[in-house]
């Protein structure tokens, strides 16, 4: 348990903003050729109706049918990361726990909102593995990602599902699931875990965050609880329209199309990146997300040198667990990946004069 000062609310995007637009991106895990015409058509479409009220009923239907479940089990949220603000808000929680590293924003939601924050920090050493046993039998909410920004472990269900206990909300935000091929080790639409939350996002796959689309998957008195907490309309009517059409059956075979894409890239990346493990670098395998962390000597400088050949990565010492030595890098297509490892090559020698 751990409780030193990190910069909770620096995110990606904070590496790409102002000169942004002369850097190729691997600091935001936002995929790159999103979103796709059909899906821009169709949240056009929707602007013709602005003067109404947003009306959710629809999309909120869709993405209960997508997972098999009743819409009493799902609250359309303006992105996860309003989830984590409703949640920690709404619950009447004494003991939070968050396992890091992870997204920083579920902890600083919480301790906005007033809460105390224990973290159980997961180590490099075991491969960031989920030791369920290490998460206090008092806490009575627990938090952790599947897979995990940024170290980009997928924990196996069964595993996350032993955290689940009497009296205890198991919030799993699986913001990034959908970019796992089959979905695998996922517990969105599982009814059988008790005190199951499961909060996902729309923003990654389809490219959205500027339009801010996810939603919250629970027991009916958690929803209800959560919905109680939301101000009146919080979900415009293009985030409702793209909502829908990203968790029809055409898009959900496009997404499952660009996991198997995702994977294939990611494959490039790190294998590009084991060229230079003679110069101390190291990745954190397997790697199941649509980003990758590395371990190299230098970190910083390395960073700073990318930047000035064009490339932004994020930074990791801003995340709980992680120091100074660490970036996490989003995959992207083998060209940009090539040219990136010919930028890495010749950032690390400049780091190293």
């Amino acid at each position: 348990m751990h409780s030193e000062v990190h910069d909770l609310r620096h995110h990606g995007d904070a590496e790409v903003r102002d000169d942004g637009s002369a850097l190729v991106d691997l600091a935001v895990n936002v995929r790159a050729d999103t979103p796709p015409v059909w899906l821009r058509e169709r949240i056009a479409a929707s602007l013709g109706s602005l003067a109404a009220y947003p009306d959710g009923r629809a999309a909120r239907a869709a993405v209960a049918a997508r997972h098999g479940l009743p819409v009493e089990r799902v609250l359309l949220t303006a992105g996860a990361a309003e989830a984590f603000v409703l949640l920690a808000r709404a619950l009447k929680v004494q003991r939070p726990v968050v396992v890091h590293p992870q997204f920083t924003e579920p902890e600083a939601a919480l301790r906005d909102a007033g809460h105390t924050v224990d973290r159980v920090l997961l180590r490099a050493e075991d491969g960031f593995r989920l030791d369920p046993a290490a998460v206090p039998e008092a806490a009575d909410l627990v938090v952790i990602g599947n897979p995990t920004n940024p170290t980009s472990v997928l924990h196996p269900a069964d595993a996350i599902g032993r955290l689940s206990r009497p009296g205890r909300t198991l919030v799993v935000d699986e913001a990034f699931m959908d970019a796992v091929p089959g979905e695998r080790e996922a517990l969105a639409g599982r009814t059988d875990v008790p005190g199951l939350v499961v909060l996902r996002s729309l923003t990654k796959t389809w490219g959205l965050a500027g339009l801010r689309i996810g939603y919250v998957l629970a027991a009916p008195e958690t929803i209800a609880e959560l919905e109680r907490a939301q101000p009146l309309w919080p979900v415009s009517t293009p985030a409702l329209a793209a909502a829908e059409a990203c968790v029809a059956p055409p898009a959900l075979a496009e997404a499952a199309h660009a996991a198997h894409r995702i994977a294939a890239d990611r494959a490039h990346l790190v294998a590009g990146l084991g060229e230079f493990a003679s110069l101390g670098l190291r990745v954190v395998e397997p790697a199941e997300g649509p980003f990758v962390l590395v371990r190299l000597p230098g970190a910083a400088a390395v960073r700073h040198h990318l930047r000035d050949l064009g490339f932004a990565a994020r930074r990791g010492d801003t995340f709980p667990g992680l120091g100074e030595e660490w970036l996490r890098l989003a995959v992207r297509d083998r060209a940009t990946v090539t040219r990136f490892l010919r930028a890495l090559d010749r950032a690390m020698a400049l780091a190293r004069r």
